[in-house]
């Protein structure tokens, strides 16, 4: 094992965080050197299920223990989110670089509390919205921002919605989820997506809108629509939809002042091989409007390989931030955190919207 590779411990032992470790074990410069959970059970299992040896991987039955593994580089938070800003902070505090699922924290409190002991103690920050670092989307990046096809964003129509049992809908509570519910558990997808439309100009406004407000016996909020206003003199304005009662659905629809781009499957592509967006610029209705002057033109972009997946790309750009601090060549990326934080702002902020009664919350 090279200086340079980055040692991984894993703080919670969730099924999902199954994807992760395939991630890592497909990686050339970063391993897996200890887990730790609560259960120490749920550890063991975990450790067998993915096939992660005793003599190679320390498993702990708590998250102190890991933590004071001086082997261990970096770590990567799973646990429930009302636990996350408590060991992301306490792992920062023990110079511990940090991948953490998102949402990251609870309330704005919580994720300033995160960002002051990352830049205290000069850790790397990175939050696991996977998508951010798909090919695809630098590619609709550079073929419809940079190039000016898109022209000034005008509207932004986002969703995350995903099917959750009706028996199961009653065992959504706040202390599992926090009180923020599907708006920081699924919304956070499409309010990020809505920033990163916006190259992360923060919205001047949001309100939740009343009618999509829907929440189960305990209060935790199920389903909500929210409405975002940038600018002063409402340019731009973006619509985003978080649900755990409606159909899978993932679009994102970016409307310019020269062009429109358009997915279906951005948080997670339709094949992990392979994904496409379209778009055109410069469209109008053809005379006695019968139909379009263009069709859409769709781009590919070819993610076959092992270390091409979104999961993968994400991992690599993480270790590298992680190596050249290692080597002193360089410090913490912030725009991470920045990035981050803004997400966990807004979340915030529609959260209080729903509060209110639905009244508009200025940022």
């Amino acid at each position: 094992m090279g200086d340079n590779t980055v040692r991984i411990g894993l703080l919670g032992c969730i099924r999902f965080a199954s994807k992760f470790v395939r991630t890592v074990t497909q990686s050339s410069n970063a391993v897996i050197i200890a887990i730790s959970d609560p259960s120490i059970e749920t550890a063991n299992t975990f450790a067998a299920a993915n096939n992660l040896s005793p003599e190679t991987v320390s498993v702990y039955g708590s998250y102190e223990e890991l933590l004071n593994d001086p082997r261990v580089d970096a770590v990567y938070l799973t646990m429930p989110v009302t636990q996350r800003a408590k060991w992301a902070v306490t792992a920062a505090e023990k110079k511990k670089h940090l991948l953490v699922e998102k949402p990251p924290a609870l309330n704005a409190a919580e994720i300033d509390k995160i960002v002051e002991a990352c830049e205290s103690n000069g850790v790397q920050f990175m939050d696991g919205t996977i998508w951010l670092h798909h090919k695809r989307t630098v590619k609709i990046r550079e073929t419809m921002f940079d190039s000016g096809l898109l022209g000034d964003v005008r509207h932004v129509y986002s969703t995350m919605t995903t099917p959750v049992p009706e028996q199961v809908l009653e065992r959504l509570t706040k202390e599992a989820m926090g009180l923020a519910g599907a708006i920081g558990e699924l919304g956070w997808y499409p309010i990020g997506a809505a920033l990163w439309a916006m190259s992360y100009q923060m919205p001047l406004s949001v309100k939740a809108l009343p009618s999509s407000v829907a929440t189960n016996s305990v209060g935790t909020i199920l389903s909500c629509s929210a409405s975002l206003q940038f600018g002063s003199t409402a340019t731009a304005t973006a619509i985003i939809h978080c649900s755990f009662l409606s159909h899978l659905s993932t679009e994102l629809a970016i409307s310019g002042s020269k062009g429109s781009t358009h997915m279906n499957d951005y948080v997670i592509p339709y094949k992990e091989e392979t994904a496409w967006f379209e778009y055109t610029s410069g469209a109008k209705f053809v005379d006695m409007h019968t139909g379009w002057n263009m069709m859409p033109e769709k781009v590919t972009v070819d993610c076959s390989g092992t270390e091409e997946s979104q999961e993968a790309t994400m991992l690599r750009e993480f270790v590298r931030l992680v190596q050249g601090i290692k080597r002193g060549d360089s410090e913490a990326d912030p725009r991470w955190l920045e990035i981050s934080r803004k997400t966990q702002l807004v979340v915030h902020a529609v959260k209080k919207s729903v509060d209110i009664d639905c009244e508009v919350v200025y940022l």
